[in-house]
């Protein structure tokens, strides 16, 4: 099993960040605010800009980043800034996440603007999302959470595909 990044690596992709929001102040001739960076991203996602209400931060895989250190820092950071400044500049106003915007920035990085990540990930941690039992007139079935909270939020009902009956929640 991998051990995730330490400290001083930690450290150097907080620079790296940095870096490309200061050459992006640079490009668009105006100052951007900082937002958190976290290391918390588990699963098979290197990184990730992401919005949380009113928030908003960049996440990194210290996983990831600890089993492929140099192509992260190369690919992975300027990747989730240009989210970061695309959506800091232009909102999300039909502006497509890896649209031309956010392609022109990543030029002008001097980063790939590929959007795939395709590298083995053995020994790196996997979320596992957790299931929920359901019942029917034939049957158990195991939802995973997200269809057990639309259910749950009355926003959708799903139909065994054996007998048509509606699946029931039947906790323990």
């Amino acid at each position: 099993m991998i051990e995730p990044i330490g400290n001083s690596q930690r450290q150097l992709v907080l620079a790296h960040t940095d870096f490309f929001v200061k050459q992006a102040e640079d490009i668009f001739e105006r100052r951007f605010k900082r937002i958190p960076v976290l290391f918390d991203l588990s699963g098979t996602t290197a990184g990730m800009f992401r919005l949380h209400g009113r928030r908003r931060e960049i996440r990194y895989n210290p996983w990831i980043f600890a089993k492929y250190f140099e192509e992260n820092l190369r690919d992975t950071v300027p990747h989730e800034v240009a989210h970061y400044i695309i959506y800091a500049t232009f909102g999300d106003q039909g502006i497509k996440p890896h649209g031309q915007q956010w392609r022109d920035l990543m030029t002008c990085f001097g980063a790939d603007p590929g959007v795939t990540f395709n590298m083995d990930l053995e020994g790196v941690p996997q979320r596992r999302q957790r299931t929920h039992p359901y019942r029917c007139d034939c049957r158990l079935h195991e939802l995973s959470t997200t269809r057990h909270n639309r259910v749950q939020r009355r926003r959708g009902e799903y139909l065994c595909r054996y007998c048509d009956s509606l699946l029931i929640y039947a906790p323990g």
